[in-house]
């Protein structure tokens, strides 16, 4: 083994160790645990986002803007709300031991399905500094020990960040090395982490291309969070009024994340009425808008839309836009561009939205809002450690129970099978 590799093994096998112990830690010392990083996190928000400055200052010098600048950027108020997440988090339940299902056998052995942590998980992610504190407070509270691997563009920020982790660890007597940050920013510790199985048991990548095929191959399970390309449909029985809001929201809001819309789908019925105002207003607020050769009748300033572009997760302000006949052809057109993480129909029509719920087949489905609330936070996970688009183990935005598995605990008098 390389020199980075023995290093590495040698954390995996203290993390291992402190994953072990976790799990049998009680509630009350794993909230004590987030309760200090909240305080500890209010009070270094100065030391936190000089840390950030200085990766926004080599981020600028390597001539990196737009979105990435916009997903690496900390301030007071992301501050705050990190802190507010990790006490979110402290307040749910906790998972670990709960009981899901019970039952007697006609022999009298007591079936218990009881609910228990994964082990050691570890979160391989980019630009966004905010996921070290989010991936750790629900990893930690559910039990499991983690391993933080953070891009190179945050590497000061999230160095800090992971040692006011550490020291909230240790306040609580709790094992430090249950969460470690992979600061060497070497491409190589990716595929070190990928091929022991023996220390970790799940992989969670959050990133684009370039990490899926980084992560190709892997011997360790992998539960993927990767790209993002939402669609809006608005059918012909749309409020136009609500769809112009959740159409520039699930846009404009904030569309360097992945469940901005990047794709919106509009009925051929309301599209001479519905797509001149959208248009004025999302060029207004610096939205490039891109069409086929129907929307360029409608929208002379939209650029012609190629092949790529419906399967493109933009992360930045454009939008490719699509006029379509029947709300057939949208879920079609869903099925074949989608990464079914989010999408959305606006419609009046109950039996529209009924067909667009149980047809399109995406993580998370919306009727009559945007696709910007897939989102832990917003769905009252406190956090989240990513949003699977998977369908083993879990789905969605990934909280506390999504970072569980269960075992089958069995008691009984003296049976013996015959």
């Amino acid at each position: 083994m390389t020199t980075l590799e023995n290093e590495i093994v040698a954390q995996l096998s203290q993390t291992r160790a402190a994953a072990r112990r976790l799990a049998l830690v009680p509630t009350s010392r794993k909230n004590a645990m987030l309760l200090a990083l909240a305080d500890a996190i209010r009070v270094s928000a100065a030391g936190i986002i000089e840390a950030n400055r200085q990766d926004l200052e080599t981020a600028e010098q390597a001539g990196r803007g737009g979105a990435f600048i916009e997903r690496l950027t900390l301030n007071q108020a992301r501050i705050d709300a990190m802190a507010r997440s990790v006490e979110e988090v402290a307040a749910l339940p906790d998972p670990v031991g709960e009981a899901i299902e019970r039952w007697t056998r006609p022999n009298g052995l007591e079936i218990n399905k009881i609910r228990v942590p994964l082990g050691v998980i570890a979160i391989i992610y980019e630009s966004r500094p905010n996921v070290t504190i989010d991936a750790a407070a629900l990893t930690l509270k559910s039990g499991n020990a983690v391993v933080l691997r953070g891009g190179r563009e945050a590497i000061a920020a999230n160095s800090f960040l992971a040692g006011l982790i550490n020291q909230s660890l240790e306040r609580a007597e709790l094992p430090t090395a249950a969460a470690w940050l992979v600061a060497n920013p070497d491409r190589e510790a990716v595929q070190i982490l990928k091929r022991h199985p023996e220390f970790i048991d799940l992989i969670i990548p959050r990133g684009g291309n370039a990490l899926k095929q980084a992560l190709a191959g892997s011997a360790v399970a992998i539960l993927p969070h990767f790209d993002g390309i939402c669609h809006t449909y608005v059918d012909r029985a749309a409020d136009l009024q609500m769809a112009e809001e959740i159409c520039f929201n699930a846009k404009c809001s904030r569309p360097s994340v992945c469940n901005a819309m990047e794709n919106l789908l509009v009925h051929a019925g309301i599209a001479n009425t519905f797509l001149p105002a959208l248009a004025r207003r999302m060029a207004a607020a610096g939205v490039e808008l891109r069409g086929d050769e129907r929307v360029r009748a409608i929208v002379p300033g939209a650029k012609p839309a190629s092949a790529e572009d419906w399967d493109t997760e933009y992360l930045d302000l454009i939008l490719s836009i699509k006029i379509v006949d029947s709300i057939d052809e949208a879920i079609e057109f869903i099925a074949r561009h989608g990464s079914q993480l989010a999408d959305a129909i606006v419609t009046g029509d109950r039996e529209a939205a009924l067909r667009f719920e149980r047809e399109v087949d995406s993580a998370t489905v919306y009727v009559n809002a945007s696709t910007r609330f897939t989102d832990g936070f917003e769905f009252g996970f406190g956090a989240e450690t990513g949003i699977s688009t998977n369908r083993l183990h879990a789905r969605g935005p990934m909280g506390l129970r999504e970072l569980t598995t269960y075992k089958y605990v069995i008691d009984g008098h003296g049976q013996v099978r015959n």
